[in-house]
């Protein structure tokens, strides 16, 4: 006798993350409850443990969504400007866009998570330190690329010019919080470019 297949699930599981990722990204995990997940996804506890495993298995879900889905815009807007220099202006510019108003209030999940998770637990620590490091290193890469192109000094030490970058861009989302205006934060990005010659 074949076994019957399983019931399919009865929700929408990619609805399901984009609603727990905006509780995430606005209260940070360990301020989040199973029961406030619960209530934004419109699922049962119980519904949520099935398909996710555990609050830890819905971040991460959560967290992978959000990273891929910031790594293809900011890809499809690094690919749109020229040079070395350009897209690093175009990095700049669209971490400033997340960083103002009530996109920049509800803040970062990965600057949130990297500065809540970091002790949290090692395999969750490496998710998000992975994820920090490829910014790291397209900055670098850009670094590089406009060094080669002349949009950038060769003067300018590669490595520590995209660690500051990175760490600029970071900083964005963390002061952000505290409601920047669109003017400020360009000023910021302004303030940046300058500082590459």
């Amino acid at each position: 006798m074949s076994r019957l297949p399983g019931r399919p699930r009865e929700f929408d599981t990619d609805a399901a993350i984009d609603s727990a990722l905006l509780v995430f990204r606005e209260r940070g995990y360990h301020a989040t409850s199973v029961k406030e997940l619960s209530e934004a996804t419109g699922l049962t506890t119980g519904s949520l443990y099935k398909a996710f495993g555990s609050k830890n298995g819905l971040f991460l879900a959560a967290f992978d969504r959000y990273t891929r889905t910031r790594s293809a815009a900011l890809r499809q807007r690094t690919e749109a400007a020229r040079s070395g220099r350009d897209k690093i202006a175009a990095v700049l510019r669209f971490y400033a866009e997340s960083s103002h108003g009530p996109e920049g209030i509800r803040g970062c999940l990965v600057v949130a998570s990297a500065t809540e998770l970091a002790v949290f637990d090692e395999a969750t620590a490496r998710y998000i330190k992975a994820a920090m490091q490829r910014t790291e290193q397209l900055l670098f890469e850009l670094v590089q690329e406009g060094q080669q192109d002349g949009s950038l000094s060769r003067a300018l030490p590669a490595e520590q010019t995209a660690r500051n970058l990175f760490a600029l861009l970071q900083g964005y989302r963390v002061i952000g919080k505290q409601g920047l205006s669109e003017d400020e934060i360009n000023s910021a990005v302004s303030a940046a470019l300058s500082l590459l010659g």
